[in-house]
């Protein structure tokens, strides 16, 4: 069956209800939950997620929101960090291991983290059995796919297009599968762009998808209710689920 990973920034509007959408997404189809850390410069997002980031900063987010939110989550539903070098390395590194492991968080995802920069801490995470989240992109070589694939942990993050995430563009990604199943038998999952619409034709070929904008959207919508944003997400994450195993 092919694997869904929602993605929710953490804390917007508050923790509590991110802890209940974790929980309804849960129920709902998803099998690892992107945690956003909130960061006043998501370079490889778009707007939607931009906004969410802000806004969170805005209401007063705490990386301690964050590993409080963990704790209550990461029992029920695979859960993943996904955030920008910046607060890592500023909170501490091995701060963020230390909590991950009391709560169970399943590993970082850390988009402007180099393959090469991310070789120095690669092994200090996943030496206490948290996955460091590699990328693959459709210019990389086959060459360049086998190094960064070989050791990779739990999935392999596929870009599906040069750019930032909610775009719609589309390009030919056969070739670059066919390179990542040659050389690993990681999962592969796709994310930047994936919505309900094309879900199902983006899961062609893949393990799974990455769906981040799509319900971002829904958070960000202030003519609804928190127990309305809650369904909605959840209504779409199944959905999602069920056409990309159909």
């Amino acid at each position: 069956m092919k694997k869904l990973v929602a993605y929710i920034t953490s804390s917007y509007p508050d923790n509590n209800f991110t802890i209940d959408l974790a929980h309804k997404l849960a129920q709902n189809g998803v099998d690892f939950l992107e945690l956003g850390v909130p960061f006043s410069d998501p370079v490889a997002d778009g707007p939607v997620i931009e906004k969410a980031n802000l806004k969170a900063l805005q209401g007063g987010f705490r990386i301690d929101d964050l590993f409080k939110i963990s704790k209550e989550i990461a029992p029920a539903i695979n859960t993943l960090w996904m955030g920008y070098f910046n607060p890592f390395y500023h909170k501490g590194l091995d701060n963020f291991i230390d909590e991950a492991k009391k709560s169970g968080v399943k590993g970082f995802i850390i988009p402007d983290l180099p393959y090469e920069e991310a070789l120095q801490y690669k092994s200090q995470i996943e030496k206490e059995s948290i996955a460091l989240i590699d990328f693959v992109a459709p210019t990389d070589s086959k060459e360049r796919i086998l190094k960064i694939t070989k050791d990779a942990k739990l999935f392999i993050y596929m870009v599906a297009y040069a750019g930032i995430t909610g775009s719609s563009k589309g390009e030919d990604l056969s070739k670059i599968i066919a390179n990542v199943k040659e050389t690993t038998t990681t999962p592969l999952y796709i994310g930047f762009g994936v919505n309900e619409q094309n879900a199902k034709e983006k899961a062609k070929g893949v393990d799974g998808v990455i769906v981040g904008s799509e319900f971002v959207k829904v958070l960000l919508d202030d003519s609804i209710s928190h127990t309305q944003k809650i369904d909605k997400i959840a209504k779409i994450a199944k959905n999602i689920k069920e056409e990309i195993n159909s």
